[in-house]
């Protein structure tokens, strides 16, 4: 079976995590926190356990970047009033603003990722990339909840 392709979506997560750990350390972000204020600003409300999933990685790893988050003053906690075990997680005034800068740096990413590439085939991309995504976030959790995967 040919694995090329994901050895290339790999080089290019690894690229572009590379290129924002380094152009973020100038907006003081320590390496990936810009994922999960990414993703908390765009989901306003957004629990710990919802984040964790939506980014593929474990509780422990979310709760940690939370924290520093959370100490930094760029994301608040706040209680849920229906069920108040659950944290609800927003993006803080300081944390909007940095928000700003890492959504112009995923629009210039993006337009340089796509150069070239005509508007039908960008869409094509789009549509299989999900179809990737959905066939491995689906094996991720089956594996997170212990199945063991035979190969």
């Amino acid at each position: 079976m040919d694995q090329t392709f994901l050895r290339r979506i790999g080089t290019i997560a690894r690229a572009l995590d590379s290129i924002s750990n380094i152009e973020f350390k100038e907006i003081d972000l320590a390496r990936g926190q810009y994922l999960y204020l990414s993703r908390i600003t765009e989901n306003p409300g957004i629990t710990q356990m919802q984040l964790s999933e939506l980014l593929c990685v474990d509780k422990t790893t979310t709760n940690r970047a939370i924290n520093r988050l959370v100490e930094r003053e760029i994301i608040v906690k706040q209680t849920d009033p229906i069920n108040r075990k659950n944290q609800r997680l927003y993006s803080s005034k300081k944390g909007q603003i940095l928000y700003e800068t890492l959504s112009r740096e995923s629009d210039y990413s993006t337009q340089v990722a796509l150069q070239g590439l005509k508007p039908d085939e960008v869409e094509q991309i789009n549509v299989l990339l999900d179809k990737v995504t959905q066939n491995v976030v689906q094996d991720w959790k089956s594996v997170k909840k212990g199945k063991v995967r035979l190969y």
